[in-house]
This record gives C-alpha cells, structure tokens and sequence, in this order.
C-alpha cells in the first residue's frame, strides 16, 4: 500500500499547488485585497473546476511514471505543456461562466507559478518517494539475472540514484564464486530461481545475461505476476542510444545513427 498512497498523496497535492499558483497570481495581478471589480469567489470557482482537468492532462504525458526523473529537460516541457493547457481551460471556463477574463497579465503569473511551483514540488517528491520506497522492506525487489559487467554497473546505478526498483538477490546461469555484488547476494544459479522469487517477494526481474532463459523468465514471470525487463546487451546492444517504438502497434527496439539536435523534438 505504499506506493499507491505515495501516488495519491502526490497527485493530491498537485492539485493544492495549482489552485495556490493561481491564488498567488490574483493577488499579485490586484494586491493583497479582494476586488469588487473581480470577485475572488468566482475566479476561484473556476480555479477548483478546472484542476481536476489540468491534472488528468499532466497525468497523460506519464510525468508520474516510477522510473521518471523529474528533474530533465524534457519533463519540464511535459509540466509546461500541462499549465498551457490548464491557463486555456482557465479562460475559456471563466468565458463561459462570467464572461470574457480581462487580465493576461494574471494568467501570465497563473502559468509561470504552476510550471516553477509544480516542477520544484515534483524534483523534491521524486528524491522523497524513492527513500521511502527503499525502506526495509523495499516496495520494488528486483531479481538480476547474470553476472556480466552491464548487470554490475546496473546494480550500482540503481543504488546511486536511489531507483525504486532495488535489487535484492542475483541469480546467473553458469554459478559463479562471488557471494555478493555491490552488496547484494548472489544466491547461485537458477535452479533456484522459484525459491528466490518467493523468499525474497521479487517483484521486478531483470535479465542482464542467459539470452537462452529468456522464455523460462517470461514464463515465471507471468505465472507470479512479475514485471520483466531485460537489458539491451543481452541482444548484442551496447551503443546506449537504443529506445523501445512502435511500429503499427508492434513494440520494436530502434537504435537510429546519430541525430541532429533539433530532432530531439520528433522523437
């Protein structure tokens, strides 16, 4: 229950921020008093009517996805995205319900205090959310299978960063003499997969290597309703520019020769 309340509590909160951004922002535009000419109640009305949609339309650009880093370029342009389309459906509301808004200077002030306010909070959540998803014991347990340099790497990535997703035990199909990585066990080959998967509640399997396992993973994996993600070297793939697409609804994995700046946008 955790994450799930982790998830309530940030989308919760969210809405709060979007409705002070545009709170701050009335005051700014007429002082720290409550116009006769432009009555707080109304506007504020329509602040609580449109959240709820501003809110699913940031929920769709997948900002609240568990591997997401909050704090990339391309997730600010996703928030900037959300608050246009928040401060339009903030016009055309109050247009509908009151009249025609008159003041762009405020929905200037409304759009750049909910992208500032909501991109700050989402960088602080995301630091907050990974430590309490990593506590004993953790949300997300991850099973690495093979013992490679890329699966070494990896493990120490995700605890650099304090990913979500923290592995607890490797498994290899050869065995292998070491007894741990970066300090997580090793706990031999797999043969033992069933036992690991129970002992340890995995709920996220990594395939870093034993290309020739990969249909006895999925298997396992659908049978104890685990996520399965392997590692592109496992296929031969080590330039790191790879990414998953979809070619008529078909997932394929794209690795393009390398690209100019500007087509970053298409992508």
């Amino acid at each position: 229950m955790r994450y799930p309340l982790l998830v309530v509590f940030w989308l919760l909160s969210d809405v709060f921020l979007f409705i002070v951004s545009y709170t701050l922002a009335y005051f700014f535009r007429v002082g720290w008093i409550y116009s006769t000419d432009f009555p707080f109640g109304k506007y504020l009305f329509v602040v609580y009517l449109v959240a709820p949609f501003w809110l699913l339309v940031l929920i769709t650009t997948r900002t609240f996805a568990l591997g997401r880093r909050q704090n990339t370029i391309r997730n600010l342009a996703y928030i900037t995205y959300a608050a246009v389309v928040g401060v339009a459906l903030f016009a055309l509301s109050y247009y509908f319900s009151h009249g025609l808004f008159f003041s762009r200077k405020l929905l200037l002030f409304a759009l750049l205090l909910n992208i500032s306010m909501i991109w700050g909070w989402h960088m602080i959540f995301e630091h907050l959310m990974r430590n309490v998803l990593r506590l004993k014991p953790s949300v997300f347990r991850a099973l690495i299978i093979g013992i490679t340099r890329e699966s070494k790497k990896l493990i120490t990535e995700l605890d650099r960063t304090t990913n979500p997703i923290k592995p607890v035990a490797v498994l290899d199909g050869r065995g292998s003499r070491e007894t741990e990585i970066s300090g997580v066990p090793v706990k031999g080959k797999l043969n033992n997969l069933e036992k690991v998967l129970k002992e340890d509640s995995i709920t996220h399997i990594i395939q870093c290597a034993d290309l020739e396992q990969t249909l006895n993973l999925l298997s396992a994996c659908r049978q104890h309703k685990i996520v399965y993600m392997l590692l592109p070297s496992v296929l031969g793939i080590v330039e790191r520019d790879e990414r998953v697409e979809s070619l008529e609804g078909h997932p394929v994995t794209m690795v393009n020769p390398k690209e100019k700046k500007w087509e970053w946008f298409f992508r």
